[in-house]
């Protein structure tokens, strides 16, 4: 899996900086391209020397470099890395990169790049356990950013507590799963729809809901990052467009159906996470309705079933968001959508759900099999269900063969 994989090494100034020596090294007698990049207080514990003796590399040290060497641009790290590992990662680190500072090689890399992220802490108990460093750690693990530890155990000061490097076997393990995943949908075309659909009463209002667009654009994310073809159709959202995917903008429930139809023509599989909205006025009115009577009455009528509607030889996943009788609402909507999964969640749990950056769900297949996760962060909920779509499009295509 690392054979010729180009692996972006950060370091940070850390005294677990001596054993990125021992990560570098099997990284590289494992066939991976070691490209170090290493924070200006990283070779105050290390020597950059140590590092290119190992790689056999040059190790980039800062924006500019001596006239005799130039530095390696880091767009052209960006673009050359099939993942970036920052081992160890400082508190400051974790913090830039949570805010979105680009001020050194090694932070400006990480945000110029498309490549997946793995950060291993390294930190004393106290600043791993303050909660300003752990909500930067919820924000990056939001965005995709994979953590690996830190580990119990004795630390330099001589206390024994939280932020101890994790072992190098671990780091290389966490880089050879995630490389894995980032192939397993590799010529695959992924359909995903997200956020809540709008529909119009007057020019100015709408029926719509509370979704924020997040679980639908984390699975777009994690399905490109691992290899597939991305076609995403969305209702309005504040989530900025996610690069390297195929975006379509819909507010309707039948503007959401005409785009499916037309994207699955070609898919392999249609992950349906946008909550449409069930019903519409029956009439629109053409000027804004003016508020002169103490009540108003809308008639409503039903919106596009998708899922049902929308026919091809596709995997069908689907969302439930439910109030009561979880699991039995969602299995009643696997069989009438003839759907090989569904997504259930309870929208009255606080920590999950609408606007949220955490889910917790549970997955039930066509065989009735039922799976609860933990709470998780959407990404890591998007890669669940991709790991599971994964499994059922090769069980089709050995059916096929």
């Amino acid at each position: 899996m690392l054979v010729d994989k180009t692996v972006i090494l950060g370091i940070t100034g850390s005294i677990a900086a001596y054993k990125a020596a021992d990560l570098a090294s099997k990284l590289t007698q494992a066939g991976a391209r070691v490209e170090v990049v290493m924070t200006e207080s990283a070779t105050k514990f290390i020597a950059p020397l140590t590092l290119r003796s190992i790689t056999g590399r040059p190790v980039v040290t800062d924006m500019f470099g001596p006239a005799s060497e130039p530095s390696i641009s880091h767009i052209a790290l960006a673009e050359a890395a099939d993942v970036v590992a920052i081992a160890p990662a400082t508190a400051c680190i974790i913090a830039k990169l949570a805010a979105g500072i680009a001020d050194d090689m090694l932070s400006c890399t990480v945000l110029a790049t498309q490549a997946p992220v793995i950060l291993a802490p390294a930190m004393h108990t106290n600043m791993f356990q303050n909660p300003i460093t752990q909500e930067n750690l919820a924000k990056l693990k939001a965005r995709g950013f994979t953590i690996v530890g830190p580990e119990h155990g004795r630390l330099t000061s001589g206390d024994v507590g939280m932020g101890r490097l994790a072992e190098v076997d671990e780091i290389i393990d966490a880089i050879s799963k995630v490389l894995q995943r980032g192939s397993d949908l590799a010529g695959k075309r992924i359909v995903v729809t997200a956020g809540g659909t709008q529909e119009p009463i007057d020019p100015v209002r709408h029926i719509g809901n509370r979704s924020s667009g997040k679980m639908g654009y984390a699975l777009a994310e994690a399905a490109r990052d691992r290899g597939a073809e991305v076609k995403l159709i969305t209702a309005p959202t504040s989530l900025p467009e996610p690069a390297g995917i195929e975006v379509s903008q819909i507010k309707t429930a039948a503007q959401m159906k005409a785009a499916v139809t037309k994207a699955v023509k070609k898919a392999d599989a249609l992950i349906m996470a946008a909550a449409v909205a069930d019903y519409q006025p029956k009439s629109v009115a053409e000027a804004k309705i003016k508020k002169e009577t103490s009540s108003l009455t809308l008639e409503l009528i039903r919106t596009p079933d998708i899922l049902t509607e929308v026919k091809g030889n596709f995997l069908k996943v689907g969302f439930a968001a439910e109030s009561e009788n979880i699991v039995a609402n969602a299995k009643q909507k696997l069989q009438q959508k003839r759907l090989a999964l569904i997504v259930a969640n309870d929208i009255t749990d606080p920590s999950s759900g609408f606007g949220t950056d955490t889910n917790k769900v549970t997955l039930i297949d066509k065989q009735g099999n039922v799976e609860d996760l933990p709470l998780l962060t959407k990404r890591e909920v998007a890669d669940k269900i991709l790991d599971r779509v994964v499994g059922l499009l090769k069980k089709r295509q050995g059916k096929g063969s």
